[in-house]
């Protein structure tokens, strides 16, 4: 099946079975550049799977598994620095994360369990000063 932006630009491309999506899918921007591309398993995402800024820059990746984010997965700014680095778990945020400012400047770090703040954290500004520091249980700040 392939698929086409208003302007007749490629918008995207792969096979159905059984009225679903199934197997290698690519989608493009109106601008013809690549927006995203992986695999479908049954309808839903599955495997590695690669998204990109419409001016062709890396935005995200990671993996999926019966189509929720599943592993490592890792997001870019458009200027190609570190947005966030941290672990899903059946589609929620589960272990260490780490963000950092466009600017490259750690912006916060940090625990998640089952998708909930956990443990100590510690956020900062765009210039490196510390913003605050606290302690999440099961998503409650409860010490700051």
């Amino acid at each position: 099946k392939v698929k086409y932006h208003g302007n007749g630009q490629l918008r995207g491309k792969g096979t159905y079975k059984d009225g679903k999506r199934e197997g290698p899918w690519v989608y493009y921007w109106d601008n013809g550049q690549l927006w995203m591309k992986g695999t479908y398993k049954d309808g839903k995402k599955e495997g590695p799977w690669v998204y990109y800024y419409k001016n062709g820059q890396l935005l995200s990746k990671g993996t999926y598994k019966d189509g929720e984010k599943e592993g490592p997965w890792v997001r870019y700014w458009d200027n190609g620095g570190i947005d966030y680095k941290g672990t899903f778990k059946d589609g929620k945020r589960d272990g260490p994360w780490i963000s950092y400012h466009d600017n490259g400047q750690l912006d916060y770090k940090g625990t998640y369990k089952d998708g909930k703040e956990e443990g100590p954290w510690v956020r900062y500004f765009g210039n490196g000063q510390l913003s605050w520091k606290g302690t999440y249980k099961d998503g409650e700040l409860v010490e700051q």
